[in-house]
């Protein structure tokens, strides 16, 4: 017999969850291997070093991605704090969180990168990772794992680049700086 326990989320949950379609949590991948923490553990770094090498390999030109709408502050949608710098950021700063491939095991900690939309482009700060791996928890907010192409950010991004906010995702390109 299933058990089933529905949480009250806010409303920045309903936007973010759309990284993931409909919002349910769900694996946005597979990671073989055998039952056993320590095996898990192991195909775990083996996928984010394969997405790494991937995200490396594209890096250098612009990269196709979904951009989505998230808060960095305190209290808000986006959960704790920061993983490169453990600290909350303002909705005005212009800063994002990479899947878990492109933001290479704290790799891209504090490195800018180029997103461009609409033929506007503007400059972010990498400051946290978008876990694609892991979801449906506290530490991630009860959020659903983020597909492998999402570059997740601030308020602050979407307002520069001119996007509508209320849409909550829209179709980019980003590139190292």
């Amino acid at each position: 017999m299933a058990l089933f326990l529905l949480v009250a989320l806010p409303t920045s949950h309903a936007v973010s969850s759309l990284r993931s379609g409909l919002g349910a949590c769900r694996a946005s991948g597979f990671l073989p291997g055998k039952s056993g923490n320590s095996m898990i553990r192991t195909d775990v770094r083996t996928e984010r070093n394969i997405h790494s090498i991937i995200a490396r390999r594209r890096s250098t030109a612009a990269t196709k991605a979904v951009l989505t709408l998230n808060s960095f502050e305190k209290g808000k949608g986006g959960g704790g704090p920061s993983e490169c710098d453990k600290a909350y950021h303002s909705n005005k700063e212009m800063v994002v969180a990479l899947s878990t491939g492109w933001f290479e095991n704290m790799g891209r900690c504090g490195h800018r990168i180029k997103i461009t939309a609409n033929d506007k482009s503007v400059y972010a700060k990498v400051v946290d990772e978008c876990d694609s791996v892991y979801g449906c928890d506290v530490e991630h907010n009860y959020e659903p794992p983020c597909d492998n192409n999402i570059v997740d950010a601030s308020p602050a991004v979407w307002n520069a680049l001119g996007l509508d906010q209320n849409i909550g995702m829209e179709g980019i390109t980003w590139s190292d700086e």
